[in-house]
């Protein structure tokens, strides 16, 4: 791998425990604001937007099935020490929006959210 993966679910999805609802992720649209408001992200790193049903193959093959949850951030081998919330089998990656948000600041020099 030579870049950083962000791995974001696909809006308009629909999850058979709501019948009849459609449905996005928050998480997954503030990063899709994210990558329309700093632009240079897409030559910083690649996006891959996936289905919602479960198991997420593209995911679970990079850090396993425990590790489903969107968005997710996988680290490049060369991303520096103490980014990632979890690892499996080597690959390091980051969960949960506050620490996608720092992880792009520190690795993509995009500016801090607000507090």
């Amino acid at each position: 791998m030579s870049r950083d993966i962000l791995f974001l679910l696909n809006p308009n999805f629909l999850d058979h425990a709501y019948p009849g609802e459609t449905f996005y992720c928050w998480h997954c649209v503030l990063m899709e604001g994210l990558l329309s408001s700093f632009p240079q992200l897409k030559d910083q790193l690649d996006v891959v937007r996936i289905p919602w049903p479960r198991p997420r193959h593209e995911v679970v093959a990079l850090i396993g099935e425990a590790n489903q949850s969107l968005p997710v951030l996988i680290l490049d081998e060369s991303a520096p020490a103490g980014l990632e919330t979890g690892s499996w089998n080597g690959t390091r990656f980051v969960e949960g929006k506050d620490a996608i948000l720092n992880a792009l600041h520190l690795r993509h020099g995009i500016p801090l959210p607000h507090p």
